[in-house]
């Protein structure tokens, strides 16, 4: 069986907190910022966690 090589996409947009949990950024922050109030784009700016409908399916592109 050949090694799981990680997906390349995935290793630039998630990383791994020092408890376990996958960390990612938020989407909608990079145009059309003109309309968006300056608490939505404060509020953009920051990072949240991946929920944990889909932290499995990370896990797995992650190969962790």
């Amino acid at each position: 069986m050949p090694k799981m090589k990680t997906h390349s996409s995935a290793k630039k947009r998630f990383t791994t907190t020092g408890t376990g949990k996958l960390k990612r950024f938020q989407a909608n922050a990079r145009h059309l910022m003109r309309k968006k109030s300056n608490k939505a784009k404060t509020r953009l700016l920051g990072s949240a966690l991946v929920s944990d409908a889909d932290f499995a399916r990370v896990k797995r592109l992650l190969c962790i």
